[in-house]
């Protein structure tokens, strides 16, 4: 029997318009949003829908907005008829997401918590003094040792590990330029600035990490349905307290992506399903195993498919 896995995208993937397709399909789409709203206290649909991008990207919108586009998605498959798959995992912020899909955490707590999460990222660093960079081409160790490096001139390391060949770093802005020069120097195929308004998954996040901690330890959180692979130990946690200090631990150490698919693979899972907008994770899993079948639940076609497939594996 085939094992499957959802994978939830995080901020990257974010695009104005990117569900509007979907919510002429599925009405629950909008319903999402809008119950996302009163939560936040403002109309996300309309962020999303109008707009500009600037304000899409600013951190604390795009987490949110990441949130529901992915949640609404996944419900959208359920309303199809699509079953639970055999594990979750979320790249970044799509790993709350994940702990949504899977039960741990509710709706309509994680709504406020990414949103407040986003703030205290936004908040750790002040405007321009930080940037990520996308490098494609080098060994991961190869480019850990550039970071150290480059680190005379402020914070700089790996943040994603993306996939074999693409990480991205994260740091003070000085610092991650120099270490780009360097990757360049080394034979890296592309250094590419990335338009994000924080240096994520960095030490420069420990104070917001350590916020986000307490922030965590107000809300209720019950046993997954499912195991949700974590970012930051490319595992899984049975206890709440583990699933906790996981998600606060996340925000300044490195996404292991290609471990957390590596994870998923060593549990026989040969199908991944990209639950959100976009197929930026799709791509990244084509690099890390190509023999891998990879779907992305872009509209009611790509659902119906994925459906159609499940159940011809079941039978």
């Amino acid at each position: 029997m085939i094992k499957t896995a959802f994978l939830f995208p995080g901020q990257g993937s974010q695009s104005v318009g990117m569900m509007s397709s979907m919510a002429d399909e599925y009405p629950l789409v909008r319903e999402t949003f809008e119950e996302a709203s009163t939560e936040l206290g403002y109309d996300l649909w309309a962020r999303v829908n109008d707009g500009p991008i600037e304000e899409l990207n600013r951190t604390e919108i795009t987490q949110p907005a990441m949130l529901v586009s992915g949640i609404a998605t996944w419900r959208a498959w359920r309303e199809a008829g699509g079953e639970f798959p055999d594990y979750f995992a979320g790249h970044s912020l799509g790993e709350y997401t994940a702990l949504v899909a899977a039960g741990v955490m509710k709706f309509s707590d994680t709504v406020g918590i990414v949103a407040q999460r986003g703030r205290l990222m936004q908040q750790a660093t002040p405007d321009g003094s930080g940037a990520m960079a996308a490098v494609l081409g080098l060994d991961d160790q190869i480019l850990n040792d550039l970071c150290e490096q480059a680190s005379s001139n402020g914070v700089v390391a790996c943040a994603n590990f993306n996939a074999p060949g693409q990480v991205v770093i994260s740091g003070e802005t000085a610092a991650v330029e120099a270490a780009g020069e360097l990757a360049r120097e080394a034979g890296a195929r592309r250094v590419l600035p990335l338009p994000v308004s924080v240096p994520s998954h960095c030490t420069l996040m420990t104070p917001a990490a350590t916020k986000l901690q307490e922030v965590l330890l107000s809300v209720h959180f019950s046993d997954s349905i499912v195991p949700v692979i974590q970012n930051a130990d490319a595992r899984s946690y049975p206890d709440a307290e583990q699933v906790r200090e996981a998600l606060a631990r996340q925000l300044w150490q490195p996404v292991r992506w290609t471990a957390s698919i590596g994870k998923l693979l060593s549990r026989d899972v040969t199908r991944f399903v990209e639950c959100g907008p976009g197929k930026v994770l799709a791509g990244l899993n084509r690099r890390i195993s190509r023999p891998s079948e990879v779907i992305a639940l872009l509209g009611r076609d790509s659902i119906e498919k994925a459906i159609g497939a499940e159940d011809s594996n079941d039978t």
